[in-house]
């Protein structure tokens, strides 16, 4: 277990450089370098020599690789530069942001969950029968409806006819999150089930359940502690993508809802060509997808022997 853990620690390094170096030259294709983007946001005009003397200052003179490895090396010492807009160091600017991104990730997340493997579950062992058309006619309806367009029907009925949840803003009262994150869970809820539906019909169909049902074991105890056990594999990888997507922020939903997480700073510094915090957006998002699906692998390497016996088979 220890060297596959080395093992994929050791795979990490070249994919998160080869982000940081795509990140980098990606940014820095723009006509306009960063002083002139600093020129723009601050409304100040500033002559030629006051340019260059800036550029000097933070190195823009100085060739492309020369400017990767420093700005890599202050990346790796938590420095990744100062915002173009607020001018604040843009670590700070995004911590502070990330709390308000991890609360609706994990309302969602758990909205998610609660609601779309029992209903997996149920669609499953009610197969071609009435709950099983229903529940997935709702899954086919939530998954083809836009967050945005799920988002403005929730906000027109709960909260400008209804006048149950606030309109948007984090408010600091529970009410606030509910509508957003019912928002992002109907999209993943929707799929969830028919994955969670497929992998329970699978289950079912194998012979060890058979062997269970003839030896006279209920039907419960087979779905909850064999069926459902061996179908946590879909869930955990399904939960490793959606995780990775939510702890990016959902640029669409917090932006629609005026949620001030991460997905919102990040649209409002591509709409104002703030590079470092694109570049620091862009590198979240990286190590994020990255240590999620290590875990879920990890995880899955733990709860399935045929994984073990295959790793050691190849070796």
């Amino acid at each position: 277990m220890k060297k596959y853990i080395l093992t994929r620690l050791i795979q990490m390094i070249p994919i998160l450089l080869g982000i940081t170096v795509l990140s980098f030259i990606l940014t820095n294709l723009s006509a306009a370098d960063a002083v002139d983007i600093m020129e723009s946001n601050q409304g100040i005009a500033m002559s030629a020599e006051e340019k260059n003397e800036l550029r000097q200052e933070l190195g823009l003179d100085r060739p492309v690789t020369e400017q990767y490895v420093t700005w890599l090396g202050n990346l790796l010492k938590g420095d990744m530069g100062e915002s173009f807009v607020s001018g604040q160091p843009v670590l700070s600017s995004f911590l502070s942001k990330l709390p308000a991104t991890i609360y609706l990730t994990v309302v969602s997340l758990l909205l998610t969950v609660g609601i779309s493997i029992p209903l997996g579950i149920l669609a499953a062992v009610r197969q071609n029968r009435f709950w099983d058309y229903l529940i997935r006619l709702f899954s086919f309806i939530g998954n083809s409806l836009p967050n945005f367009f799920a988002a403005l029907l929730l906000i027109y009925f709960f909260s400008l006819k209804l006048k149950i949840f606030p309109v948007m803003g984090n408010t600091g009262d529970w009410k606030s999150v509910i509508l957003p994150a019912v928002t992002l869970a109907l999209a993943m809820t929707s799929k969830y089930i028919r994955q969670v539906r497929a992998a329970v019909l699978e289950e079912l169909d194998q012979e060890y359940v058979q062997g269970a049902r003839a030896r006279g074991i209920r039907k419960k105890r087979i779905l909850l502690f064999s069926v459902l056990k061996a179908s946590m594999l879909t869930i955990i990888n399904l939960l490793a993508l959606s995780i990775g997507s939510l702890m990016g922020g959902t640029a669409i939903v917090e932006s629609i809802f005026m949620w001030d997480g991460v997905g919102k700073m990040a649209v409002d510094a591509i709409t104002m060509r703030d590079y470092p915090v694109i570049q620091a957006y862009v590198i979240w998002m990286a190590v994020i997808y990255v240590v999620i699906n290590l875990a879920a692998d990890l995880i899955c390497h733990y709860l399935d022997p045929r994984i073990r016996l295959g790793q050691e088979e190849a070796q």
